[in-house]
């Protein structure tokens, strides 16, 4: 709950001043919107989330379900352009904000005044340090550095609510506030609904928490397709987090509003997205302001662990088995390199500037509740429960709303996320490309049929003929014999076995290869298998046939007619095409010795 709150807890560091700027005096019921979001509707949604993907990839896992082949794969890729926008802006916005706090602390203002972003690059290269030591470290600074926070806000708030009520003038004044500017109090509702989608960063940290699902405990009777006790931990965290910032947020709110000039919210005034540290110092003194300035300073610089934990389960989980990752990017610290240096690019290209990256961090957060809440609504209408599906969809029409409305407001955030997602599919397309011509298969198991075709034909020459699963009728066969042994000079055509691929979902990358024999027309012996990608499947065949018989087996071809490069591109994006070339190229680059490569034929 700490890693996932380095990041929630932390927006308390400038949640309440955003507040009171976008909103004014109606800062406290527009929070209590938020909180209400936070507590029937985000909530809920992250809670079915939870259930419906154990393992940490969260809803981009259920909208992959419902999309197959190649759209499936772009739509993800899009979420997770969104997720990088959010995670990545997450580690470099709360480092800018984090030196933000330390320049305007009157005891090291004269000293770091202009060097924002030297000081942000050396937070996010302490961050990544972090993470290089390992796991279970970036837990305990969380831990530590939460539970200090906390406490001192607790105290910040407690005075603050103190003083409010010493001060009954306080309140009355703002009611009076209230009334006088907006009158009827349906008024006041309607303008904090319209307002509080602005405040859309408290809504942060639902995602990470599903993230770190993997790390979270099962229970003795889990079992990997029903963790029933990690749903029930990652509940509890979702649970716990909302509760707690929900009271953080309202109290907050109330007392800033009522406690802080409204003059000193704008740009350039001292509570300018440090309202919380404005009373620390006002009340409680400079020794205990700069305490919790430290504080502050301290959880918005790990706020960027929660992010940093979230891509690193997200990446490893989707690009490598798509193809669209090398296999490194299934190592933590090898990508815990690249995102540092991706955040120090940000840092360096927003000049550390904590207004210009907001636009794009709300964007971010909206986009990926926005689609939980859609994920959920289509699950729940899966499973034939109408009520719920109303109930989530009703969610999402207000997270999309929101969206929108944040989208109108700070268009910027689109077109920076829109980088990122442009980044994301071109760099995910050429490293699948690149690994085309990978093996892809993860295993290679032969029923009992298919292994006595294989070891009768061992006494011998083992003989492939590559036959697409067409119609199967005798003469396919038979047509198919006398083709192949006319362009091969077979001494004896039937003495082979057919191979027959079936492509399932061209756009998977690997899978297994479930190898199965059987007679067709009372004398044709045929293996038969599905996979993703036609050469690839059966270069994998023939080199787990060579591993178990140890013959090298030959395969027979017919040249694909039509255009090469046309040919080429089928096999890029549906599996078929050059069949017999890429067949050779997969074995070749496999099996760099030579003589222990099988023979491909191409006639």
């Amino acid at each position: 709950m700490c890693l996932t709150g380095v990041d929630y807890f932390s927006t308390l560091g400038y949640q309440p001043g955003i507040a009171a700027l976008a909103a004014g005096a109606i800062s406290p019921i527009a929070t209590l919107v938020l909180v209400a979001l936070t507590l029937i509707g985000a909530l809920p949604v992250y809670r079915r989330v939870a259930s419906e993907s154990p393992n940490g990839e969260g809803s981009f896992a259920m909208l992959e379900r419902l999309m197959s082949f190649w759209q499936g794969k772009i739509f993800v890729l899009v979420l997770l352009g969104f997720a990088a926008t959010d995670f990545m802006i997450t580690m470099t916005l709360s480092a800018a904000d984090a030196t933000a706090h330390m320049v305007e602390n009157p005891h090291l203002e004269p000293l770091l005044s202009g060097h924002q972003i030297i000081i942000t690059l050396i937070l996010l290269a302490l961050l990544g340090g972090v993470f290089l030591r390992g796991f279970k470290e970036a837990i305990s600074v969380a831990v530590i550095l939460v539970a200090i926070y906390l406490v001192l806000n607790v105290v910040v708030i407690a005075t603050g609510l103190a003083e409010v009520i010493a001060n009954p003038s306080l309140w009355s004044n703002w009611t009076t506030a209230l009334t006088q500017q907006h009158g009827n109090p349906l008024v006041i509702v309607g303008i904090a609904l319209l307002v509080f989608p602005k405040l859309a960063l408290g809504l942060s940290g639902f995602e990470t928490g599903i993230a770190v699902m993997p790390h979270i405990d099962s229970g003795p009777d889990d079992t990997p397709e029903h963790p029933i006790g990690r749903i029930r931990g990652a509940r509890h965290l979702l649970t716990t987090a909302a509760a707690i910032m929900s009271v953080f947020l309202i109290t907050s709110s109330l007392i800033t509003t009522l406690l802080i000039p409204p003059a000193e919210f704008q740009p350039g005034g001292s509570a300018n997205g440090r309202a919380l540290a404005y009373l620390a110092h006002e009340y409680l003194g400079t020794t205990f302001g700069s305490i919790y300035d430290a504080s502050t300073i301290a959880i918005l610089w790990f706020a960027g662990a929660s992010a940093m934990a979230g891509l690193l389960n997200l990446i490893p989980r989707f690009l490598p088995r798509y193809g669209m990752a090398p296999q490194w990017a299934r190592a933590v610290r090898p990508l815990v390199l690249i995102l540092t240096l991706g955040a120090f690019l940000i840092t360096i290209i927003f000049r550390a500037n904590v207004d210009a990256q907001g636009g794009a961090y709300a964007t971010g957060v909206l986009v990926v509740i926005t689609s939980a809440a859609i994920a959920v609504t289509l699950a729940a209408r899966h499973a034939r429960q109408h009520k719920l599906a109303v109930g989530f969809g009703v969610v999402a029409l207000i997270f999309v709303y929101t969206t929108i409305a944040n989208i109108i407001e700070r268009p910027e955030g689109v077109r920076i996320a829109a980088i990122f997602i442009a980044a994301i599919i071109a760099v995910s397309l050429a490293s699948r490309f690149a690994r085309s011509f990978e093996l892809r298969a993860t295993s290679v198991t032969f029923d009992p049929t298919a292994q006595l075709f294989i070891r009768d034909t061992a006494r011998r020459t083992i003989r492939f003929v590559a036959k697409e699963p067409d119609r199967r009728q005798r003469s396919d066969y038979s047509d198919k014999l006398r083709q192949v042994s006319r362009d091969n000079d077979l001494t004896d055509p039937n003495d082979v076995i057919f191979v027959e691929v079936t492509v399932t979902d061209p756009s998977e990358f690997a899978g297994k290869l479930d190898v199965r024999g059987e007679v067709q027309h009372g004398r044709y012996r045929v293996i038969t298998f599905s996979s993703s990608s036609v050469p690839n499947a059966l270069a994998a065949l023939l080199l787990a046939v060579r591993d178990n018989t140890d013959r090298l087996p030959h395969i027979y071809f017919e040249w694909t007619e039509g255009n090469p490069a046309a040919n080429l591109l089928r096999f890029l994006f549906f599996g078929v095409g050059e069949v017999a070339p890429v067949t050779r190229e997969v074995i070749r680059r496999a099996e760099p010795d030579r003589d222990r490569r099988p023979h491909v034929h191409a006639g």
